[in-house]
């Protein structure tokens, strides 16, 4: 479990559980009383780090819970956003076809640790999920200005969201080219620059460098996947590097190996689709889900930390990612078992190296599933509605 805390214990309603919301309450705060200078602006556990979008989601949750200090009306919210999650997640499944039934109960019921995060802690990494769902929605309703541009707004609410960017981009070189993925891009540069249009015009410098801070240091106190490295490998500059140049190489791999699967060369992603020497086919669900959902997991399985409220990256997409291969060497009680080793490893507190081998070793699983299944980018792409 996280830790108790008793900062809050006098305020109203709702259940003393609160890690970071109070600091985002005085930080909304800070910007509701004139301050837009980014370095400015603080709360009890450091600095704002968050892009503006953030600012103004938890600027209303502000403003609806009483200035910050109705916990029970915020649980609540928070409690909705959990549904509309697991709403939108749902809508999803049904599209792909591929998960079992008995697997969305192990989804809902099964986590103690994802209900925490969501109804209990009230972090700002659901808000952004959800964003994110909702982007995967629309995409794959080809609507795909509108998915831009709330996949734009997830990633203003927290960064975590960038990792799904690679495949976000093969998707729009797919289906458009280049000339036609610029629009789309536009859309979601543009809204970053709206959006933060305030904050920029008093001190761009400073908010750049604090809401899109790449080489931020984590604590090795909360990590929950490093554990079993010692602290000074786990904060050298090199370990982050090689962890760099692991993500990239790895989604340069799949990208070459597994999504582009057309016999032409990987450039020609940049020419119109028109004319490709392939004839251009519409996208199907499984290809968007699979390409976005696995270009996040390999963001996550080489992440330099993960803290323990990090869990809602991914914990919706690992049964389409355990699912979506029908690998015959890994029958469904394998898959359960991953899916409960991974869960086990989240609710260590405080993580062990056991548990942090153990996760690594499960993502290593589902890595070798999802290469060694078949290709979600096949010659001849047709959609299959039967769930195995």
């Amino acid at each position: 479990m996280f830790p108790t805390q008793g900062k809050n214990a006098g305020w109203r309603g709702g259940v003393d559980t609160e890690i970071d919301w109070k600091a985002y309450m005085a930080q909304v705060e800070g910007v509701i009383n004139g301050t837009y200078d980014y370095t400015e602006l603080r709360g009890d556990t450091g600095p704002l780090v968050y892009p503006a979008g953030f600012v103004y989601i938890f600027m209303g949750l502000y403003y609806a819970t009483g200035r910050g200090t109705d916990i029970r009306m915020a649980q609540n919210i928070f409690a909705v956003l959990y549904l509309a999650t697991l709403l939108l997640v749902f809508l999803i499944y049904h599209q792909t076809c591929k998960v079992p039934p008995f697997v969305f109960f192990f989804m809902c019921c099964a986590s103690y640790r994802v209900h925490s995060i969501f109804v209990l802690r009230l972090f700002n990494d659901p808000v952004a999920m959800v964003l994110l769902f909702l982007s995967i929605n629309l995409l794959l309703a080809q609507r795909w200005g509108w998915g831009c541009c709330c996949f734009s707004l997830a990633v203003s609410v927290k960064m975590n969201v960038l990792l799904f960017a690679p495949g976000l981009l093969f998707l729009l070189l797919t289906q458009f080219g280049f000339r036609g993925a610029l629009p789309k891009l536009g859309i979601c540069a543009g809204l970053q620059v709206a959006l933060g249009l305030p904050f920029l015009l008093e001190n761009p410098v400073g908010y750049l460098s604090r809401s899109f801070d790449l080489g931020r240091q984590f604590l090795f106190r909360w990590t929950v996947n490093w554990r079993f490295i010692p602290e000074a490998l786990f904060l050298h500059r090199a370990f982050h590097l090689a962890l760099l140049a692991a993500h990239l190489t790895l989604l340069l791999l799949f990208a070459l190996c597994r999504w582009h699967s057309t016999g032409e060369s990987i450039l020609s992603l940049l020419r119109d689709p028109s004319k490709r020497k392939v004839p251009p086919q519409p996208l199907t669900p499984n290809q968007i889900v699979s390409t976005l959902f696995t270009s996040n997991f390999i963001g996550i399985c080489f992440s330099r930390s993960l803290h323990y409220q990090f869990y809602v990256w991914y914990f919706h997409t690992l049964p389409y990612l355990l699912w979506a291969t029908p690998a015959r060497w890994l029958p469904h009680l394998f898959r359960l078992l991953v899916l409960g080793l991974i869960e086990l490893s989240w609710n260590t507190y405080p993580s062990t190296s056991c548990s942090s081998a153990a996760l690594h070793a499960c993502h290593a699983v589902i890595l070798l599933q999802l290469w060694l299944g078949p290709q979600p980018f096949p010659k001849s792409a047709q959609h299959s509605k039967k769930a195995h």
